[in-house]
């Protein structure tokens, strides 16, 4: 799948609120931060005990199989692997909301999520820094 194949795919998961961006930095950029959104809205919902937003569920859905699907595994090496298997962990998690089993960790998929996001924003400015 290449990048514009995934924007086009949460621009049909996404409404207005979807930033346009052409950079394949800034796509996942926006991608985990709205993973990270999801996932903290889901959490929320569980400890209320309230139902889960299905707008929620689908665009983690949604920004889980772009990140996956995005992993480079011939040059991205362990890193690669290792961030398939939190962005697996995270769809167990919600899967389970999905089919509404008890006590799906969202909340310590938001946290792992939030941890990549925030090395993903320090890689940006290094970036443009770069010859």
């Amino acid at each position: 799948m290449t990048f514009a194949d995934a924007r086009a795919r949460y621009r049909r998961a996404e409404t207005a609120e979807f930033q346009v961006v052409d950079d394949p930095h800034q796509i996942v950029l926006v991608t985990l931060r709205e993973l990270e959104r999801s996932l903290k809205a889901l959490a929320a919902a569980a400890a209320v005990g309230s139902s889960y937003p299905d707008q929620h569920l689908n665009r983690a859905f949604t920004a889980i199989y772009i990140l996956q699907s995005s992993l480079d595994f011939e040059n991205g090496g362990e890193i690669a692997g290792n961030l398939f298997q939190v962005y697996e962990y995270c769809r167990l998690q919600v899967s389970a909301a999905f089919r509404r089993e008890a006590g799906p960790q969202l909340d310590d998929a938001a946290t792992h999520i939030g941890g990549i996001l925030s090395a993903w924003e320090q890689i940006g400015p290094a970036r443009a820094v770069r010859p």
